[in-house]
């Protein structure tokens, strides 16, 4: 089978440097893997995340016409599993993106003018709560200034 970019393929680590590591696929060509394309996270030493005459699943990224081929193990991986999918519940909690109290949660119904209604009424909660707190503390302020 020829190589074609794209590709996901096993082969056999057979070198480790400080910026990647060497893999011997089928057929007897050697790509190499960059430090970069080892590991979906940041690497600081290779020999942390592969070893020598270990077998790895790699993805040939390029194929150059001086015939070095360039491998990524990180995109040879399964994608992780989302936690949340299309149409999936969702926690809303109150700091993140749709967490606001005047949203509903996917689970209830509600139409647009019922999620305005909501989020007119906190804000005007807010905004009163606002004013008699800053009222309270400049209530003793005197605006004159003595001479």
């Amino acid at each position: 089978m020829a190589l074609e970019v794209g590709v996901c393929v096993e082969g056999k680590v057979t070198g480790i440097t400080k910026f990647g590591a060497f893999v011997e696929l089928e057929g007897g060509q050697t790509g190499m893997v960059h430090i970069s394309e080892v590991a979906p996270t940041y690497v600081k030493e290779i020999r942390d995340h592969v070893t020598e005459n270990q077998t790895v699943k790699v993805k040939v990224l390029s194929i150059g016409e001086d015939g070095k081929i360039s491998l990524s193990i990180k995109k040879a991986m399964d994608p992780p599993p989302r936690t949340t999918g299309r149409g999936a519940p969702r926690s809303v909690s109150p700091g993140r993106p749709g967490g606001f109290e005047w949203q509903p949660a996917r689970t209830e119904g509600g139409n647009f003018e019922e999620m305005m209604s909501r989020f007119k009424q906190t804000s005007d909660e807010k905004m009163l709560d606002l004013k008699r707190s800053l009222d309270g503390k400049h209530g003793g302020f005197s605006r004159s200034r003595k001479s």
